[in-house]
């Protein structure tokens, strides 16, 4: 197994005078200068990128590759640092003995049954209709991921991880894309079958304390959710103790949110740092707490979340530590490695929160560093998302401000 990555920064190919050159003139150059073909491509790109052209000329030069990404929230970042929104970033894994599979099926009226439809035809691409996939890679428009992740298991159950994440913009505005083989979506679910012929890391976990752990310390702000708003699938809070939710929470978390109150409006970046949490029973038994990730607020008071709620439950405000996300990815990246310590680990793709792009970008620097650090000199790339997926305890769930790390070994 070989891998090779590639960025095409926001600079790169520029005409004269300044103007950005075609992406396609850009991303051809960058690819004349890797020497192996691969079996799987991820692709990943800031929101204003055409995802077709993209797309379009990663199929057109691997017709046979399992090519799957979209556009991720700010820019991406690689083994070399922070790249912006105008980026482009290319992992590509050659793998001849492996068996990659890929589809998207549009959301349409019923996402669970999109995403066992594109597993289907994601396992048929990959010649293995029989059998379980090391691994389920998933990528998808952001709102519906509890829904996908229940159709994928009532296929595969928790017998093999399912990662991914929900394609993100710099405003939730929904610029968000997701491209599969030489197509671009916008209301979709990308789907991959990974069968690779060496093992994988994976790892996953929360970029907040205490993420999906144990949570008996989280007693802080809070309250009980009292009334949901119908039809919005348990995402968008109307009260909480009988107050309107939006205020409550903006007063939690210090008045920080009152240019919104009169007018609305996306919240992800402001509230990246005081996410909210549910507890809910692990599957131990034991409470275990849920990031949910404020994202808009209403002119009417409503507060609508990433991930999805139910009403009756108690809500807590929590606060994140913004050196400890790098910290985290660095454990997540080392925890993937460590399944794989007999191997020799060639690449790296990660998912991260698009939320830390957007409100610690300047700590983000150093990721790089601490990634070099748990993975060595090896091509990596991530893309930060409006939700990701992954297993806890050997349960595939969905989160909010979560980090994800898939690692090949050869």
């Amino acid at each position: 197994m070989r891998a090779a990555s590639i960025t095409v920064d926001e600079a790169s190919g520029t005409e004269s005078g300044g103007a950005p050159g075609p992406v396609r003139d850009n991303l051809q150059s960058a690819l004349n200068g890797v020497a192996l073909i691969p079996d799987i491509i991820f692709a990943f790109y800031g929101e204003d990128h055409d995802g077709t052209e993209i797309a379009r000329t990663l199929h057109e030069r691997y017709p046979h590759a399992a090519i799957l990404g979209g556009s991720s929230t700010g820019g991406i970042l690689d083994q070399d640092g922070l790249h912006g929104p105008g980026s482009i970033g290319v992992l590509m894994v050659s793998d001849p003995q492996g068996d990659f599979g890929v589809a998207a099926r549009p959301l349409g009226d019923d996402p669970a049954a999109a995403a066992q439809d594109a597993l289907h035809a994601a396992l048929l691409a990959a010649d293995c209709t029989s059998e379980l996939p090391d691994l389920i890679w998933t990528f998808q428009t952001p709102g519906h991921e509890e829904e996908i992740l229940s159709g994928l298991k009532q296929i595969v159950g928790d017998r093999c991880p399912i990662i991914g994440g929900s394609s993100g913009d710099r405003t939730l505005s929904g610029k968000w894309s997701q491209i599969c083989g030489g197509e671009a979506m916008s209301e979709a679910v990308v789907v991959c079958a990974l069968f690779p012929s060496q093992m994988l890391g994976i790892g996953f976990q929360g970029t907040s304390e205490p993420g999906f752990a144990n949570c008996e310390e989280l007693r802080g702000a809070g309250g009980r959710i009292t009334r949901i708003e119908e039809g919005a699938r348990g995402r968008t809070i109307l009260e909480i103790d009988g107050k309107p939710a939006g205020p409550l929470y903006n007063s939690w978390i210090g008045g920080t949110l009152a240019p919104f109150l009169e007018t609305g409006g996306s919240i992800i970046a402001e509230s990246s740092m005081t996410p909210l949490a549910v507890l809910r029973g692990g599957e131990d038994g034991s409470p275990r707490c849920c990031l949910v990730h404020p994202c808009r607020l209403r002119p009417d008071g409503a507060l609508t979340t990433l991930a999805d709620v139910v009403e009756g439950e108690d809500i807590y405000c929590v606060r994140r530590d913004p050196q400890l996300l790098i910290r985290r990815a660095g454990r997540v990246s080392q925890q993937a490695a460590q399944q794989i310590a007999e191997t020799q680990p060639v690449a790296a793709l990660l998912t991260l929160c698009g939320a830390a792009n957007m409100a610690s970008k300047d700590r983000l620097s150093g990721l790089s560093e601490t990634l070099k650090e748990q993975l060595g000199d090896l091509p990596i790339l991530t893309c930060f998302t409006f939700g990701e997926q992954g297993p806890v305890l050997g349960v595939n769930k969905h989160g909010n401000l979560m980090i994800s790390a898939v690692v090949f070994g050869c």
